[in-house]
This record gives structure tokens, C-alpha cells and sequence, in this order.
């Protein structure tokens, strides 16, 4: 068997550029981690209102090179929906009963493809509210720290996109507005 030392010169270094090469691309599964923030913005002819989630569990699998992130090749998020809390009891109520969370518990996102420009991201996906899959696409912001991920964004969409339809309080005098605004903020970590 030929030793290493012996190699044409240009045979080492192609073989020594191929394990950089494999070194600094990885692709490594991430999972959730730390307290992760999902919001609810909305509005009625009586006041605006905010419905806040800070549970949840996701994974993914996102390509790192250099020590930065090239791409997601899946990522699903997930979070029971009667862990949005308003603050007010009644407005709680009412958006359960809304989003029928006897039967549809969780709410949901499955990435389906993830783009950059520069410094600038766009995430497009599935988004299950309700029982009813839209597809849904929206900007993201990363930061990073250490190892961890962090992705930050929001966007505008409808309840009667989802076929919920807007409630209502005291015998239909305040109505709930069909525009919303959903933010949200994870962080996630690989699996060592």
C-alpha cells in the first residue's frame, strides 16, 4: 500500500481539499429551543386585541457552511392553539369556539422552501389554523449566537382565509375584524 507521504503533490492536496469540502458543509438537524413567541394582532369595533403563545416544538433541517446558514431543507413548527392567551377571559373563549379547538388543537407551519438575497430571507410554506392548509409566504429575519438560530418575522393575512369566521360579543354588537397580523420569534439549536 502506497503511504500518504508519497502521493504526487497534487493528489494530497486534492484529497485534502475534499475533506475540507466535506467538513464545511453540513447538514444538521435543529430543534426548538429556549421561549418562542407567536402573536396574534387583530382588531374589533370595540378595541384592539393581542393573543400571545410562548409554547411550542419545531425541527428542522438546515444546511450550514462556514459557519452560516446556506439554506432550510425542512422545518415544521408547531403549537397548541388554547395556549394563545389573551389576557381577558372572555376574548379567550371566544377565539377558541372561533378556531374550534375541541377538534383542530394545534396550529401549524410546514416550510416548503426557503430563499435568500444577500442578508435577506423568505420563507413559503403551509399554514394549518383551524383544520383548513393555506399556503402562506412572508419575510424572515435571522440572527445568529453561537450555534443557535434565531428567526424573527411577520405577516398579514384574514380569519375567513382560514374559514374562521370572525366572532362576535355581546349579542353581536362588537364584531371581531377579519384582518390579523401573525409574528413570530424562535430560536433553534442543533441536536448534538
Amino acid at each position: 500500500m502506497m503511504k500518504l507521504s508519497k502521493l504526487p503533490p497534487f493528489y494530497l492536496l486534492a484529497f485534502l481539499l475534499l475533506l475540507v469540502s466535506v467538513d464545511s458543509v453540513a447538514q444538521t438537524k435543529y430543534v426548538m429551543s429556549g421561549t418562542p413567541m407567536f402573536k396574534v394582532d387583530g382588531g374589533s369595533s370595540l378595541h384592539d386585541w393581542s393573543m400571545t403563545s410562548q409554547n411550542g416544538v419545531g425541527e428542522g433541517s438546515f444546511v450550514i457552511a462556514d459557519g452560516k446558514l446556506k439554506t432550510v431543507r425542512a422545518l415544521t413548527v408547531n403549537f397548541v392553539a388554547e395556549t394563545l392567551k389573551s389576557g381577558t377571559k372572555g376574548l379567550d373563549t371566544n377565539a377558541y369556539k372561533a378556531l374550534n379547538t375541541g377538534k383542530n388543537k394545534e396550529i401549524r407551519f410546514d416550510l416548503k422552501e426557503f430563499s435568500s438575497s444577500g442578508t435577506s430571507y423568505l420563507a413559503k410554506g403551509d399554514l394549518t389554523i383551524a383544520g383548513v392548509t393555506k399556503a402562506v409566504s412572508f419575510p424572515v429575519k435571522l440572527t445568529t449566537s453561537g450555534n443557535k438560530l434565531t428567526f424573527e418575522g411577520s405577516f398579514d393575512t384574514k380569519l375567513t382565509t382560514f374559514s374562521v369566521t370572525p366572532p362576535t360579543a355581546l349579542l353581536g354588537t362588537v364584531k371581531t375584524h377579519d384582518d390579523i397580523k401573525i409574528s413570530f420569534k424562535s430560536t433553534f439549536q442543533p441536536i448534538l
